[in-house]
């Protein structure tokens, strides 16, 4: 197969794990005889200070011809004072905007060896396997903006065909695991929400009456993330919503650094990104963990590229390497190997060569 990604590293952190992503789709290409074309372009911060634009319009046209795009992470201090005329942040919902990604997929999945990793009990973690979906292109973060010296304003709004197409993204998604979709909404006091819940609730009813549907109050399921895990299958949920919830989610998992995300729209071609941030206060130290970018090449091969087997292929050479011991800073436990850590390209070696030997 051929096939031509965008890599954005951006800022931070993420030219240290994106490089281990790449590393991971070169692996697969040449064992697979696959030719991926991976062309490197600025976005973020890095790309405001080569030409004032965190999306380069050069950036945008090489993302919209590609087949899919990994990107890195966006951001840090340096461009995010309070009178800062443009933010790296503007790139990023401009290029889903533009790709049409209206639907981030989120999987939370604890696997037995990082257990000890997560500050919740072992116990609440066993069985704890779940997909956020989040609407990714409406809501709060879009909507109409306003400040002056005293006040200030962020819109809110949705359309039914907002919900419409990500809650259908969802309950097929439901549909081929447990057959159990929860929709996530505060519609005890937003009028946006009220309008979630009618159109989950109609879709469901209409489309897909073999999925089990609960609905829940975003504060309660927040409590019920932490307390029973292991009783969610497919989530969905609104953008700002989403975007608190999953982080709080891929604590279960032990850390932020293990938990990649697709962000996909109608076509095959999606977004794919770690879920963490760029975390400036570690950058360039060599510590940060690719896990979740490596996961992310992965999800890219199964829903841009639909290479299954590759995909799990490195999903399965990541979970080797984690039974093995593989631990970088965020995830070494001092109970059980004595806080041992190792750095973000010798993580990469080490599920290479899982790979290698698959």
């Amino acid at each position: 197969m051929k096939a031509l990604i965008a890599v954005l590293p951006g800022d931070g952190i993420g030219p240290e794990v994106t490089r281990e992503g790449v590393r991971a789709l070169q692996a697969v290409a040449q064992r697979n005889g696959h030719e991926f074309t991976l062309v490197e372009a600025p976005f973020g911060g890095a790309a405001i200070d080569a030409s004032g634009d965190p999306l380069p319009q050069a950036t945008l046209e090489l993302c919209l011809k590609s087949d899919a795009i990994l990107l890195g992470a966006i951001g840090g201090p340096k461009w995010s004072a309070p009178d800062a005329k443009v933010r790296p942040e503007a790139g990023l919902l401009r290029l889903r905007k533009e790709l049409g990604v209206y639907a981030n997929l989120r999987p939370v999945a604890v696997h037995p060896a990082l257990r000890s990793s997560s500050t919740i009990r072992p116990e609440i973690l066993v069985g704890v396997d779940l997909v956020f979906v989040r609407e990714l292109t409406g809501g709060i973060y879009f909507g109409a903006k306003t400040r002056d010296a005293t006040t200030a304003t962020d819109l809110c709004s949705y359309s039914v065909m907002e919900v419409e197409r990500v809650t259908r993204v969802a309950a097929r998604l439901a549909q081929a695991r447990r057959r159990k979709l929860t929709s996530i909404d505060k519609s005890n006091v937003l009028e946006t929400s009220r309008l979630w819940r009618e159109v989950v609730t109609r879709v469901m009813q209409a489309e897909f009456p073999d999925v089990a549907v609960e609905h829940a109050l975003v504060d309660s399921a927040a409590m019920h993330l932490i307390r029973r895990p292991a009783d969610f299958d497919v989530i969905v949920t609104e953008n700002m919503f989403g975007d608190i919830l999953t982080d709080e989610a891929s604590m279960l998992a032990g850390s932020l650094g293990v938990s990649p995300s697709a962000s996909l729209g109608d076509g095959k071609r999606g977004l794919y990104e770690p879920i963490h941030g760029s975390a400036p206060d570690i950058a360039g130290r060599g510590i940060a963990n690719p896990v979740g970018t490596i996961l992310s090449a992965a999800l890219l091969l199964r829903h841009s590229l639909g290479l299954e087997s590759e995909a799990c292929e490195i999903e399965a050479a990541v979970y080797r390497a984690l039974d093995a011991g593989l631990r970088t800073a965020d995830i070494a436990s001092a109970d059980v190997d004595g806080g041992r850590s190792v750095s973000t390209s010798a993580a990469g070696d080490v599920i290479l060569a899982e790979l290698a030997r698959a």
